[in-house]
């Protein structure tokens, strides 16, 4: 099924270096690119990034890239990282960014894997992963180092971006035709980039996306929202994810933005007051942090200043769940809403720099409803939408005009989603991925005969074409008695509770479903001192009883909300937070449920024994 008018004329003859043309020809003056971690570096306009990019072109190219060789990234977002992506892209080089977070062991997989001639690392800490994995990298033949001052010394491996940029410009300065007319040469179902899945459940696989694939999506994505030309947003998430390169990467440049990289996405609270983005997307995860904390500060503030917000948040609430279930507004609540929203919460959004926002949108994972209503109360209506790295983001989506909450929306511009008879999502249209790398740096294509792609997604599709996740096919918990549990609805009905970092829900094979919890790091330390709690080390407040208390009232409340046979029984609260670096969880924060059952094995057997006795 799909709803939206077709965009697939406007994405004839368009790659991504004809774009990038373009807007050095026609908006050659207005703002591209700007740090937020440089201070005093000067932004670069559209006519400005695109000489960077040439001079990175050429010198990669003076290394021995060639055309159609894969070229891995790994830094943090900063210009450097998009100037040597897009540099990659005019040599029809196919370049992959590596999440920061791989451990060396992973990163000798993607390196061989991928056969990269070339990779381009941020520093110290990438190298740190890197040198112990480096003499296994048969292909691999230079390494280019962004900050030139962790270059390592007496090796011919290494050599400094700066190097790179410099000899590149002497040549694109003596022969500029060799980068105009590679870029020329490039054709709508060229591979452009590729991207490693998370491996959730084994080995990564290199999603090979198109220029089609990520021009059909911007497009699409622009004629849904009507959003309009040179949207301001921030690039804080890692570009390695599929969200974050179409957002900061391939729809500024179709729509002649201006992005604003952040290289630590702690930051970007206060880089959203710097900024006032007119486009932001965050992970679930931002979203329910953000909530929390705004729900902490409510709780400390003057008794009237509480009231006066908790009251308009309310309404605002009340008029975002009636159209969310296709009702009208009442004239006389809408004029409260109204009131409230003017002089309430308007300050507050400008107040966290939420005030310029045309698009808010959530994806990766199921963002709880609670967060989703909280929001809205606050005048900022998130969109959550859904998709894959193999879909090259977003195939659906809600809007302002049309959305119902817990859905995460309709397909777009000629994307269409079906059903399979075990309730697994298929997707179909030009936003579908070219296929999987292989070893023999082959593409092979992962759609059926009819061109539908397997998701492994398990959700419905309402009558009015709205779409339901409920599950992914290869997490769902067969309880011993046969019952199908989805666990991803447990989970985020704990972490609506602030102190409810991640959780995990486990009953596969056994009699009833029991939980994994963990604190969160950031909220439960403010939480234990506006309780009169000195201790501040969230390993030592897990055992806290006051704090025991309060997840058993957690778990109480998402057991009111579940059936029976998906109430948790018993839980165990972790001493520490889950992160990439430990293993847990996946860079995009998904559960790697398999390393968690693994490595939690003793707690989870205690909480069935525990029954026996």
């Amino acid at each position: 099924m799909t709803t939206q008018q077709s965009v697939l004329s406007e994405t004839e003859g368009k790659t991504i270096p004809s774009l990038l043309q373009r807007n050095a020809t026609e908006f050659g003056d207005l703002p591209a690119l700007t740090s937020l971690d440089a201070a005093g570096e000067p932004t670069l306009t559209w006519a400005e990034l695109r000489s960077e990019i040439a001079a990175v072109a050429r010198g990669l190219a003076d290394l021995g890239l060639n055309a159609g060789q894969r070229m891995l990234i790994m830094a943090s977002s900063r210009p450097e990282h998009l100037v040597a992506d897009l540099a990659a892209t005019h040599m029809a080089v196919i370049s992959c960014t590596a999440y920061s977070t791989l451990s060396s062991s992973q990163i000798s997989f993607v390196a061989r894997h991928s056969a990269a001639p070339v990779a381009v690392l941020e520093g110290a800490a990438e190298l740190e992963r890197w040198l112990p994995v480096l003499d296994e990298l048969p292909d691999l033949r230079h390494v280019v180092v962004m900050n030139a001052e962790d270059v390592p010394p007496g090796d011919d491996r290494f050599v400094s971006l700066a190097d790179v940029r410099a000899r590149g410009a002497e040549l694109h300065a003596a022969d500029p035709d060799v980068f105009e007319s590679a870029a020329a040469g490039i054709k709508p179902d060229d591979p452009l980039a590729m991207i490693y899945t998370s491996g959730t459940t084994g080995d990564p696989k290199g999603v090979v996306l198109s220029h089609r694939n990520v021009i059909h999506e911007g497009l699409a994505v622009h004629r849904l929202h009507g959003t309009p030309l040179h949207m301001t947003n921030i690039a804080y998430l890692p570009l390695a994810h599929i969200a974050e390169r179409e957002l900061s990467i391939y729809i500024p440049i179709i729509f002649a933005g201006h992005v604003h990289t952040l290289a630590d996405p702690k930051n970007v609270v206060s880089a959203l007051g710097r900024v006032r983005p007119q486009s932001f997307f965050g992970v679930p995860r931002v979203w329910e942090k953000m909530t929390a904390g705004l729900k902490n500060m409510l709780a400390g503030a003057p008794e009237d200043r509480r009231t006066a917000l908790t009251e308009a948040n309310q309404l605002l609430q009340e008029g975002y769940k009636l159209r969310s279930a296709g009702k009208d507004v009442p004239a006389e609540l809408a004029e409260r809403i109204d009131q409230a929203d003017r002089e309430v919460l308007a300050p507050v959004r400008q107040l966290l720099g939420l005030d310029n926002l045309l698009l808010a949108a959530s994806g990766a994972a199921a963002l709880p409803v609670e967060v989703l209503y909280f929001i809205a109360g606050l005048g900022v209506e998130i969109e959550e939408v859904w998709g894959l790295s193999e879909t090259t983001g977003a195939a659906t989506s809600n809007t302002a005009g049309a959305f119902k909450a817990g859905t995460v929306g309709r397909p777009l511009a000629d994307i269409e989603v079906s059903l399979s008879e075990d309730g697994e999502l298929l997707v179909r249209g030009p936003i579908v991925f070219l296929g999987y790398l292989q070893a023999d740096g082959s593409i092979e294509p992962a759609t059926d005969a009819e061109g539908w792609f397997a998701t492994g997604d398990i959700g419905t599709i309402d009558d009015d074409g709205y779409v339901t996740i409920t599950d992914r096919k290869k997490e769902l918990i067969i309880t011993s008695s046969g019952k199908n549990i989805a666990p991803t609805r447990i989970e985020g009905l704990l972490k609506e509770h602030p102190l409810v970092g991640q959780a995990v829900a486990i009953g596969d094979d056994r009699p009833y479903i029991t939980a994994l919890i963990v604190l969160d790091d950031e909220i439960a330390p403010g939480w234990a001192a506006s309780k009169g709690i000195e201790e501040s080390d969230v390993s030592k407040l897990a055992e806290h009883p006051d704090v025991r208390a309060e997840i058993d009232s957690a778990v109480e409340a998402a057991n009111s909300r579940l059936a029976r046979v998906e109430q948790i029984k018993r839980y165990h609260l972790l001493p520490k937070a889950w992160t990439p670096e430990t293993g847990e969880v996946t860079p995009t924060l998904k559960l790697k449920r398999r390393v968690i059952n693994d490595r939690y094995g003793t707690d989870i057997r205690a909480l069935y024994e525990a029954a026996k006795d």
